[in-house]
């Protein structure tokens, strides 16, 4: 009885961890990581993106969102912790900042 209880407890503990990959989550969190997606000013493989461009002062502006598919793990984290002008803060955990990063890493190496 205990070894079908631990046969089975055993299973259900490893269908939970592998129900979803970090490289997914890390999917999940890149297009939709708290209502804006980074894919939307990084790129689909964080190759960076132009958001917009404008007048100031007649003379136009183009608003980038800087390639991240080239950083360390350092310093991709460092940059998500750091406060930007047009960058919304995100809140992410250090699970989330992870499964990001490897899935920004997937993409690049998948070329």
């Amino acid at each position: 009885m205990y070894r079908l209880f631990l046969l089975i407890f055993g299973s259900f503990v490893f269908a939970q961890e592998s129900f979803i990959t970090s490289i997914e989550y890390g999917k999940m969190l890149y297009e939709n990581p708290r209502g804006i997606g980074c894919v939307e000013c990084h790129g689909q493989a964080g190759e960076g993106k132009r958001i917009t461009e404008y007048y100031h002062k007649k003379k136009l502006i183009t608003l980038q969102g800087p390639a991240i598919n080239h950083l360390t793990f350092e310093a991709f984290a460092k940059a998500l912790g750091e406060n930007k002008k047009v960058m919304p803060k995100y809140y992410l955990t250090k699970t989330e900042i992870q499964a990001i990063f490897e899935y920004i890493e997937s993409k690049n190496s998948a070329k």
